[in-house]
C-alpha cells in the first residue's frame, strides 16, 4: 500500500523538486534494503532458537508501529527512521517460508513455497491499488490502514497460528553468526548451498534492478505513461499469482528443481535479451509473461532445493540468509540498473544503448543456468 504513496509523502515533507524527491526516495529504499540485509539472519537465528511464532508476532507488531510512525511523520528524518524499522522487521516472508519447511515433506515444499509466493503476488496487485485509493482521500490514510492490518495479523497469529518448530529441534546458534557476512559465508561454504546461494544472488539482483528501472526505461524506450506502467505491473502480479499458486506445485515436481532452475533462467534471460533491443511497447507487455513464468518457477525451485539441504533446526537461519541475500540484491540491483541506464543515455557515452542493463542481465541469467547444470553434475 505504501508503494504509490511514499514518493508523495517525501514531496510533502521536503517540498523539493522532482529530482530531489527522487534522490531522497531512493535513499529511503536503500536504507530499507540495507536493514533487511543486516537483520534478516538475526531473525532467522531467533526463530530457530525460540520458535517461529513469537518471532513472527514480534515482527508483525513492529511493522504495525512502523506504519503508525509513518502516518504521523512530521519530518523527513521520521520517515527515514520508519523505513529503517520497516527494513529491520521485513523478514516475515523468510519466517513464513520456515513455517512451510517445518510443516511439509521435501517433495511437497514446492507447492507450499508457491502458495506463499502467490499470496505475495495478490498483495502486489491489491496493495498499490488500495494504497492509491486511500491516498486520494488522505495521504496518511494508507499507513493507518496498513497498521490496522498488521495488528489484526498479530491477533490472528496469536490465537490461530500454531508453533511448528518443536523444542527438541531448536538450535542455539551463536548470535555472532547473526551478521549478514557470516550467514552468506555459511551459505557459500555449506555443501549443497553454495551454488544455490550464487544463483539466488544473481537472479535476485537482476530482478531488483529490473523493478527499479522499469518505469523509467519504459517511459524512455516506449513512451509509456504511468497508466501503461501500472498496467504492466498488474500483469506481473497476476502472472505471479498464476505461476506460484497453480503451476509451481505441478511443474517443479515434474521437472525437478535443477531442470526448473535451468529452463526458468533461460526463459527469463530471453525476456531480458528482448528488452535490450526491442522498441515496440506491445512486445514489452508480452515479454513480461515468460519472464515471470521463468523467474517465479526458478526462484521457487531454488527455495525448495535449499530447504532440502539443511535439517529442521537450521531452516530459520537458511531462510534468514536467503532474505539477507535478497536485501543485498535490492541494493546492488538498482545501483547497477540505474547507473548503467544513466550512462548509456548520457551525452558522455560512446553510443546510446538504453537496454544495456538488460543485455547484461540476460547474460547473467544464462550463467545461472550453467551454474545449475554444474550442480547437477556435482550431485
Amino acid at each position: 500500500m505504501a508503494w504509490p504513496i511514499l514518493p508523495l509523502l517525501v514531496r510533502e515533507l521536503t517540498g523539493g523538486s522532482i529530482s530531489q524527491v527522487a534522490t531522497i526516495y531512493g535513499a529511503t529504499a536503500i536504507i530499507f534494503s540495507l536493514m533487511q540485509f543486516i537483520v534478516s539472519p538475526l531473525m532467522g537465528i531467533l526463530s530457530d532458537r525460540f520458535g517461529r511464532k513469537p518471532v513472527m508476532l514480534v515482527a508483525l507488531a513492529a511493522l504495525g508501529f512502523d506504519n503508525i510512525l509513518l502516518a504521523l511523520a512530521p519530518t523527513i528524518s521520521w520517515m527515514f527512521f520508519g523505513r529503517l524499522i520497516g527494513g529491520a522487521f521485513a523478514s516475515t516472508m523468510a519466517i513464513a517460508n520456515a513455517f512451510v519447511a517445518d510443516t511439509t515433506k521435501p517433495d511437497k515444499r514446492a507447492k507450499g513455497f508457491g502458495l506463499i509466493g502467490a499470496a505475495f503476488g495478490i498483495g502486489f496487485v491489491i496493495g498499490p491499488l488500495v494504497g492509491g485509493i486511500l491516498g486520494e482521500i488522505d495521504l496518511r490514510l494508507p499507513f493507518w490502514f496498513a497498521a490496522f492490518l498488521s495488528f489484526a495479523n498479530v491477533g490472528f497469529g496469536w490465537f490461530l497460528l500454531k508453533e511448528t518448530l518443536p523444542r527438541e529441534n531448536r538450535r542455539k546458534r551463536s548470535l555472532r553468526q547473526s551478521n549478514p557476512v557470516s550467514s552468506i559465508h555459511w551459505m557459500f561454504t555449506t555443501t549443497g548451498l553454495a551454488a544455490i546461494g550464487a544463483i539466488t544472488l544473481i537472479s535476485s539482483t537482476m530482478q531488483r534492478g529490473l523493478e527499479s528501472l522499469w518505469v523509467l526505461f519504459t517511459q524512455h524506450q516506449y513512451g509509456w505513461g504511468m497508466q501503461d506502467a501500472g498496467f504492466s505491473l498488474a500483469i506481473v502480479g497476476v502472472s505471479f499469482i498464476i505461476v506460484q499458486g497453480f503451476l509451481a506445485g505441478r511443474i517443479i515436481p515434474w521437472l525437478g528443481e535443477i531442470r526448473t532452475i535451468i529452463y526458468g533462467s533461460l526463459l527469463s534471460a530471453s525476456m531480458f535479451f528482448l528488452l535490450a533491443f526491442n522498441t515496440l511497447g506491445i512486445l514489452g507487455y508480452l515479454g513480461i509473461i515468460p519472464h515471470v513464468l521463468g523467474w517465479a518457477l526458478a526462484s521457487t525451485a531454488m527455495q525448495t532445493l535449499a530447504s532440502k539441504q539443511v535439517n529442521a533446526s537450521e531452516q530459520g537461519y537458511l531462510q534468514g540468509a536467503l532474505s539477507g541475500i535478497a536485501g543485498l540484491a535490492a541494493i546492488v540491483g538498482p545501483l547497477l540498473s540505474n547507473s548503467s541506464f544513466a550512462w548509456f543515455t548520457s551525452t558522455g557515452s560512446a553510443f546510446i544503448f538504453p537496454g544495456a542493463y538488460f543485455l547484461f542481465g540476460g547474460i547473467m541469467l544464462v550463467a545461472n543456468s550453467f551454474i545449475a547444470a554444474r550442480t547437477v553434475k556435482a550431485n
